[in-house]
């Protein structure tokens, strides 16, 4: 079965000003290992995956037409 893709917002940005953009929706690369240190992998403004601290964002629930798109464009 195919994972399907998670997004998150972002509600942070303290010392990444130039990575991540407030109220931008970024991709979530699934870490296992970064989940156990609070921290999550997401793709970035400079399209690269990267580790943040978790609490820099909030899930959200997209319909399955906007996930589709937001994936398609990636």
């Amino acid at each position: 079965m195919k994972e399907e893709s998670q997004f998150v917002i972002c509600v942070r940005n303290e010392g990444y000003p130039a990575s991540l953009d407030l109220r931008e929706i970024y991709r979530v690369i699934p870490d296992a290992g970064a989940a156990k240190r609070q921290l999550l992998r997401v793709i970035d403004e400079s399209g690269e995956d990267y580790l943040y601290p978790k609490d820099f964002f909030m899930p959200i629930k997209l319909t399955q037409t906007v996930r589709k798109a937001l994936v398609e464009s990636l």
